[in-house]
């Protein structure tokens, strides 16, 4: 629609408008539009009805949804519908060219759509050696834009650098910027090329050099990243958005939280100075960084020990002897060992914690009597095994510059026990073994000497920590495994093996009620009297405590309860010696091991081991030889020397005993004790040796009834021995009624219980005469010295002068 204005004659063109949001169309740009706005889509209805032109002007405010014609530019461009596409959602789809510049003079409708008045904007033609020029600089400036844009596409340079004509070439540039709308529409108002390229170059530069500082920015972000970690990068952001927000810093908070707990924490004074020092260093570092983990896990095991928590000691002597007898049955010694410690205690506030080592063999209630013993006390309860323990560190801990270091666990143990005074169980303590890693023996040094442990010097902690409050139990089998500095620095308490009354007791009064509520069973189900418990202790074990006792009862419950589930629940069982085959299965063991009849040549010796007292046999055999003695059954070097001594002694005495001068010559002696894969050692087996040569060479047996232990001399005096307690235990299990021991062992029978000695004779003997004559099998003496007594006293009497002859000379 052309009409004619009032100065002179102008090209008017009347066509629709679409306001554009965020977007500058310029002229040869093809884009594709969303149309949603009703006027707009009404303008495009009018276009398309009409020449499909239409004026693409935008917004100067993207905002605004229903603009004025204030809010709009006053120069767009004219473009051509190509394409119009209408979507399911009722919004249009519209491809558009861009074909030249117009410039609004008159909004002539705003109702149904905008219908405006434009007047085309002409281009001038401008060509010279300053667009030449700038055509250059535009082009080489796009191509460095381009290189640090990575969201523009490389190809757009080569189809920017083949358009000749300045003014399109800038357009075409200027549609490919990413930058403000502001500029780009600056641009579209130039109607001049030379001046628009002008124009474009500054604000190319302008963008140029915000993305070199990007790509700088980015390339310090990307080295900061390598020299920390990714996770830092992160948290900083992180940070920085907890920043922004306004969240609570959660790094700061546990920093407070630290603080307050160290303020709180009654610790030492070297401690309290350590977890300051900590905290401080902490407030510096990064929450991230590897270092300060390790600062916090060292402050969470310095504040989660017990340093001032003490448990409540409860020192009524009356009320923990109850607790011990209602525990553990027999044990005096080391019952009247705690009553003594807590009479003490009651009289004396400030009291080291002893030291006690109970030593005894397995099954006989050490680890529970240290429960015990803590449960009479009032006091928390620890146990540590030390079975296999080869590192120091394990004791000490490790020093912090190790990765994944901790405490030792002496004061991971107190953590747990959550006290400073409980009763602290090192178990198996002669189990302990030692290597190239250092020795956890002689780190237990400082801890179980009360004169240091009151310092003790943890290498995670490096502090001192006090450890005298506590009242520490060692256990251990043997003390042979114990080194001596460390055994020098506790008081041992020997507990033996339980006498056959003394498992019955146990028997009734803990196994066999702890069974029967273990296994679902009552009394009223399972009744095992008395003579089946002695049977099951005699015939289907052999040990020195009461574990394979409380097994066999655990077996019987086991079959009893199968038992009453397929039968009647209602029924009850008794289980007898007829019966008990039934439950157990063939008798493992024979009442003892006491010999049928009494044999030449055989002896019944008794041994110590550290599981308890042992039977032993002792078998000798003659065969015609040199004089060689033959000593067999894997025996130790003090054993062998035994052996000698006792046929040095039986050839001393060879007139007396009625045999020939030489008859060692004449005949091989050979000694053998059972149990070949047994490794024996030790003196007191001498008395038997001797009595087993001598019963052999004279051809007199030897009683069955008669056990006994002695160290023997070359000239027959029988030693005292160790172990006592045990043997004699040993014997009564065996069933042997008298035992021979030496004279200098009377003192230990002060030691033996009573229903021991009652079945149990000891005869006291200093001599190798005595015992001869109480352990061969005769009627008088001299069955047994039948040599002619003048022979013999002729015989020593030249032995005697040939002596004193060569020690002269």
């Amino acid at each position: 629609m052309f009409f004619k204005g009032n100065k002179g004659e102008r090209n008017l063109l009347t066509v629709p408008l679409i306001p554009l949001r965020d977007i500058i169309i310029f002229p040869h740009m093809v884009v594709p539009l969303f149309v949603g706005r009703e006027k707009s889509m009404k303008a495009l209805d009018y276009a398309m009805g009409s020449d499909k032109n239409i004026l693409l002007s935008a917004q100067k405010k993207a905002k605004t949804d229903d603009p004025s014609p204030d809010d709009i530019y006053e120069v767009g461009t004219i473009g051509v519908i190509l394409q119009l596409l209408r979507l399911p959602d009722g919004t249009v789809k519209v491809l558009v060219e861009g074909k030249r510049r117009a410039r609004i003079k008159e909004f002539v409708s705003q109702e149904d759509c905008f219908m405006v008045k434009v007047e085309e904007i002409e281009e001038p033609a401008d060509e010279g050696i300053e667009t030449e020029a700038l055509i250059r600089s535009v082009l080489s400036s796009f191509e460095t834009y381009v290189k640090l844009n990575k969201r523009v596409p490389p190809e757009i340079i080569m189809s920017v650098t083949s358009i000749e004509e300045p003014g399109k070439l800038a357009d075409t540039i200027a549609t490919h910027l990413t930058v403000k709308i502001e500029d780009k529409q600056s641009l579209l108002e130039v109607p001049n090329p030379t001046r628009r390229l002008e124009r474009l170059y500054s604000i190319i530069d302008g963008e140029i050099e915000i993305l070199q500082v990007e790509q700088r920015i980015r390339q310090r972000v990307k080295r900061q990243m390598e020299r920390t970690q990714k996770e830092y990068y992160l948290s900083e952001q992180m940070k920085a958005i907890q920043k922004e927000l306004g969240e609570k810093d959660e790094f700061k908070s546990e920093i407070q939280e630290l603080e307050e707990k160290i303020k709180t924490k009654k610790m030492s004074k070297e401690a309290t100075k350590k977890a300051r020092h900590e905290l401080k260093k902490l407030k510096f570092m990064s929450p991230m960084s590897a270092e300060a983990t390790v600062v916090r896990n060292y402050l969470d095991w310095l504040l989660s020990l017990p340093w001032g928590n003490l448990t409540q000691e409860k020192k009524d002597i009356k009320e923990a002897e109850r607790v011990l007898e209602e525990d553990h049955y027999g044990l005096k010694n080391v019952k009247e060992r705690i009553l003594e410690y807590l009479a003490v205690r009651s009289l004396v506030d400030k009291m080291k914690g002893p030291i006690l080592c109970l030593v005894g063999p397995p099954g006989v209630g050490k680890t529970s009597l240290a429960k015990s013993i803590a449960r009479a006390t009032g006091r928390n309860f620890v146990r540590l095994s030390l079975g296999g323990v080869k590192d120091e560190a394990e004791i000490r801990g490790h020093r912090r510059t190790y990765i994944g270091s901790m405490p030792g666990k002496i004061i991971q143990s107190l953590k747990k026990a959550g006290s400073n005074n409980p009763v602290f169980l090192l178990d198996e303590v002669d189990k302990m073994s030692h290597d190239f890693r250092g020795d956890p023996a002689s780190a237990l040094l400082e801890v179980l000497d009360p004169e240091q442990n009151h310092a003790f010097n943890d290498h995670y902690l490096d502090c001192d920590y006090d450890l005298s409050k506590i009242m520490f139990i060692t256990t251990a089998n043997s003390v042979q495994g114990i080194p001596y500095p460390l055994l020098d620095r506790m008081e041992i308490i020997r507990i033996p093996g339980y006498t056959e009354i003394e498992k019955l007791h146990i028997a009734e009064r803990f196994l066999i009620p702890k069974q029967l509520k273990l296994h679902g069973l009552t009394p009223d189900n399972l009744e095992i009297k008395k003579p089946t418990i002695l049977t099951i202790i005699r015939r289907y074990t052999r040990e020195a405590g009461v574990r394979n006792l409380e097994r066999q009862i655990e077996t019987i419950c086991r079959k009893v309860a199968r038992e009453l589930l397929e039968k009647d629940r209602t029924i009850r069982v008794r289980v007898t010696s007829r019966n008990l085959q039934k439950y157990l299965g063939v008798p493992k063991y024979r009442h003892g091991m006491i010999e049928e009849c009494d044999e030449v040549g055989v002896a019944t010796g008794l041994a110590w081991t550290e599981f308890g007292g042992e039977l032993l046999a002792t078998e000798v055999a003659l065969v015609p030889g040199k004089g060689k003695l033959i000593i067999t059954g894997k025996l130790g070097d003090v054993m062998q020397e035994s052996a000698q001594a006792a046929m040095t002694y039986i050839r001393s005495r060879a007139i007396e005993f009625g045999l020939e001068k030489d008859f060692y010559q004449k005949l091989d002696v050979h000694i053998h004790i059972p149990e070949g894969a047994i490794p024996k050692d030790g003196p007191s087996a001498g008395i038997t040796m001797a009595t087993a040569i001598a019963s052999a060479l004279i051809r007199i047996p030897v009683r069955k009834d008669v056990a006994m232990t002695g160290e023997i001399t070359l000239r027959g005096k029988v030693l005292p021995i160790g172990g006592l307690k045990e043997k004699l235990l040993a014997a009564h299990r065996g069933g042997i009624p008298i035992v021979l021991i030496p004279k200098e062992n009377e003192k230990d029978l002060k030691e033996i219980p009573r229903q021991i000695l009652k079945k149990v004779k000891p005869v006291l003997v200093e001599h190798m005469d005595e015992v001869l004559v109480r352990a061969l099998n005769v009627k008088k003496k001299e069955d047994i010295f039948r040599g002619p007594k003048e022979e013999f006293e002729k015989e020593r009497t030249t032995r005697d002068v040939q002596t004193d002859v060569v020690m002269r000379h």
